[in-house]
């Protein structure tokens, strides 16, 4: 081929290769505008009822507008509820929150919820992970991630004209004090209870792994699920799916209600609850694709109109009820292989004492096999504080043996 044939063929080819990229960035571009508003510092960490959050519902209010839904709160677009800081004095009302909710009206007997809560920790007053750092706890992955995926979802769900379900988007406050959004929606619905098909919910799906692994809950919440799952699953993402409706994030409010409930999360890290979860460290990409399969969902979800709901076991009850003592570690929920792989170790805990490191896989704690997070529970349940046993641990494919006292 002649030289100059072939520098056309390689520049032709370049060509292809930069439109490609380009689009790809394109079609996340706006996912990485909302995330990295949601968590700006002029947002001041988004904390319930403080002006940045005030901030934040009106972008999101704005949003909703631009793309075409219908306000659907109980004044215009939000919907307000008060609740207690002080879980004991639960008649003392001092926090104000606010869902933010929009409606894509498909005059359909049947709606769909897609949710996400918008609230975060503010300076980090209460629920920080770097209780001694007041400064501003942006919460990009929490949860600036799963409110960019609303708002995509929003924009193509809206162009779907066929759609046999409602859909109904609630950005909701005052989660991370415990569900209240959710609860209060749920108590207060804008749309009859009855009429509410299927609840979708994104919190922290901003860290996608390498391994492209998301963690779905609530597939026993309705017998279509597993199977609407693998009609969607989509080749380059992974699942690792969890049975139980109840979690610490808004589904439970609807699962409580006889609703069936996903819940849609890449997973802890070790920047969870601290000023470091910001926005140049959030997956992009991996927002897009994860938004992509929840549209699938979606739609199947809107063509069956109605699922069959059932009840499922409380496995975080379980797990938080058999044991007396703790590693001091973050499991890496998302992790798919043999043992229960470390996403975060604890400082001045059990298992930085002992050497452990972040991404350390646990294969055995004493006597116990460790085949998944399940059994590491269950093998936590075996032991005391002040008890002592042998860990081992898998660290770049060598097994080490180490001493833990709990």
């Amino acid at each position: 081929m002649p030289i100059r044939m072939l520098r056309k063929l390689i520049y032709s080819i370049f060509c292809i290769f930069l439109l490609e990229s380009l689009q790809s960035q394109a079609d996340w571009q706006q996912i990485h505008v909302d995330v990295v508003y949601l968590a700006s510092e002029d947002l001041e960490g988004r904390g319930t009822g403080k002006n940045g959050e005030k901030l934040a519902a009106a972008y999101i209010a704005k949003r909703f507008s631009d793309i075409g839904l219908s306000p659907k709160g109980n004044n215009g677009w939000y919907q307000s509820f008060a609740f207690s800081s002080n879980p004991h004095e639960k008649n003392l009302k001092d926090i104000n929150g606010t869902n933010v909710i929009g409606f894509l009206d498909r005059k359909a007997k049947t709606t769909i919820v897609i949710g996400a809560h918008y609230d975060h920790l503010g300076h980090g007053d209460t629920g920080s992970r770097a209780p001694n750092d007041h400064s501003v706890h942006n919460g990009a992955d929490d949860n600036a991630s799963g409110v960019s995926s609303m708002l995509w979802l929003a924009e193509q769900l809206s162009k779907i004209k066929k759609l046999k379900s409602n859909i109904i988007f609630v950005a909701f406050s005052g989660e991370e004090y415990g569900l209240h959004g959710s609860k209060a929606f749920t108590e207060n619905p804008t749309v009859p209870l009855s009429s509410i098909s299927a609840m979708l919910n994104m919190d922290m799906v901003g860290r996608l792994n390498p391994e492209r692994t998301i963690l779905i809950s609530g597939v026993g919440t309705a017998k279509e699920w597993n199977q609407i799952l693998d009609q969607v699953k989509p080749s380059n993402l992974q699942y690792n799916r969890s049975e139980s409706g109840i979690g610490p994030s808004d589904h439970t409010s609807f699962y409580l209600k006889n609703i069936p409930v996903l819940h849609f999360f890449t997973g802890q890290h070790q920047d969870y609850h601290k000023p470091s979860d910001d926005s140049p460290i959030v997956n992009y990409s991996g927002i897009l694709d994860i938004s992509k399969l929840i549209r699938d969902v979606v739609v199947q979800v809107s063509d069956r109109r109605t699922l069959a709901f059932q009840k499922t076991k409380d496995e975080n009850k379980e797990q938080s009820s058999s044991f007396k003592v703790t590693l001091g570690v973050m499991p890496d929920y998302v992790y798919t292989g043999k043992g229960m792989r470390i996403d975060a170790v604890l400082d001045d805990r059990p298992a930085m004492k002992s050497g452990m490191q972040n991404g350390d896989i646990i294969l055995k704690v004493g006597e116990m096999e460790i085949k998944d997070i399940y059994d590491y529970m269950k093998a936590l349940g075996k032991y005391s504080k002040g008890e002592k046993t042998d860990v081992i641990i898998l660290r770049k494919d060598k097994e080490m043996n180490m001493s833990v006292e709990f």
